[in-house]
């Protein structure tokens, strides 16, 4: 598409967010290029990556070609970015368990945001991947703003593209960065999917009136009741506080305080330092992003979590207010699978690779791959204290790829002590 008009008219953030919602997103914001904290952002994005916390994943370094680092702002790689709306499609599950409060050594952990599925039209409940349910809603926003505003330069995506979606959705005002680096808004917590349309269109108003409201009375009356663990009132969170970031008039305040339940619940230490995910240690990362061998360092805090990690997020009194919060809409096509919820160790390890494609064909979960999971699995055994996974520890130890082989190998010499 073509570049927009010059004198094309203006997006209203009331508008855009209507037609979010319209879609089927939980909430949304409009933020308009630059925004106040763009620089700081960028400069903060670009040590994370300089200091080696993005581990392997070398496509958080990709640069333009006059050298910048793609995702240290929009306009290194979409010069002609206007506007950028940002949507939240939430996936709080209330009746479901928390990793924390479910300590079953036989069972492992799957991230809760890959137990997405959805009936077809048999009543079979299949695997739904959120890339694809949330970039169909995307691309229906982009359609119906094509059909007001006529022609423009626009890109969407979900979890693909050359941006960071965190430091957006700040700037629309639907939550704050958390101490566990994860976006918080005030209301749902900080489970939620993130979506960016990137668009040519000038903004006439960026803050919604939403955004107003959550940064109300009734969020601060919440903050205030729950001194010590929150910022309530001017310095109560001392010197972590003044580590949170700037705000604008469009930011929601961060109300993380002096509450350090995340930082202290991390079992590899991945959030040494309050605000910083050093991914290299995240139990998310090495079990979905990272391939081959995992230090045996890392491996007992790892756990029992097979498929990324809540633990940070389950221990967040912002989401245990979330699921106090009132009746919540479970997304129709982001329904937890019941048989992704304390998957049995044994099940998991007895999918050969013909079964492993059927079961997560579409499924998040397919993107640690076989191997990565069978490892994953192989430390989750070494962790339960169970002998009875020693037979197929045994077995992987035997063969298998360089990262099974030395994670059955620690398993063993874990459960034979």
């Amino acid at each position: 598409m073509g570049a927009k008009a010059h004198n094309s008219p203006s997006l209203i953030g009331r508008q855009a967010r209507a037609l979010a919602l319209a879609a089927g997103f939980t909430e949304a914001g409009l933020v308009a290029f630059p925004y106040a904290n763009e620089e700081r952002d960028a400069g903060r994005f670009a040590a994370w990556v300089r200091e080696g916390r993005a581990g392997t994943m070398r496509y958080l370094e990709r640069r333009t070609e006059d050298g910048q680092l793609a995702r240290e702002r929009v306009a290194a790689p979409f010069p002609w970015a206007r506007s950028a709306l940002v949507c939240f499609a939430s996936y709080v599950y209330p009746e479901a368990p928390l990793s924390t409060k479910t300590p079953e050594p036989r069972s492992g952990w799957i991230a809760r945001y890959a137990w997405s599925g959805r009936a077809n039209a048999k009543g079979e409940r299949r695997p739904s991947d959120y890339h694809k349910v949330l970039l169909k809603r995307l691309r229906a926003v982009e359609a119906r703003l094509h059909e007001e505003f006529g022609a423009f330069e626009s890109r969407a995506y979900v979890d693909t593209g050359p941006v960071v979606e965190r430091s957006l959705a700040v700037a629309a005002g639907l939550g704050w960065a958390g101490k566990n680096t994860c976006l918080i808004h005030p209301q749902l917590g900080s489970w939620g999917f993130l979506a960016v349309l990137l668009m040519s269109l000038d903004v006439s108003e960026p803050a919604s009136q939403r955004a107003s409201e959550l940064a109300s009375s009734r969020v601060r009356k919440f903050a205030s009741s729950r001194v010590g663990e929150f910022a309530g009132s001017a310095g109560a969170a001392g010197a972590e506080r003044s580590r949170a970031p700037e705000r604008n008039s469009f930011e929601i305040p961060d109300r993380c305080g002096t509450c350090r339940r995340c930082i202290e619940a991390c079992p590899t230490r991945a959030l040494d330092v309050p605000y910083q995910m050093d991914a290299t240690r995240c139990i998310a990362y090495l079990t979905i992003e990272h391939k081959g061998p995992i230090a045996e360092e890392l491996m007992p805090g790892i756990g029992r979590q097979v498929f990324g990690c809540d633990i940070c997020q389950d221990v967040c009194p912002w989401n245990q207010k979330a699921l106090r919060g009132g009746p919540i809409s479970i997304d129709p096509e982001l329904q937890p699978r019941p048989e992704l919820i304390n998957p049995k160790l044994e099940w998991l390890a007895s999918l050969d690779e013909k079964s492993f494609e059927q079961m997560f064909n579409g499924s998040p979960v397919r993107r640690a791959g076989f191997r990565g999971l069978q490892r994953n699995v192989a430390i989750a055994m070494g962790n339960s204290g169970l002998v009875q996974f020693v037979p197929r520890l045994e077995e992987w130890a035997a063969g298998g790829n360089e990262g099974l082989r030395a994670a059955a190998r620690w398993a063993l010499g874990r459960l034979r002590k």
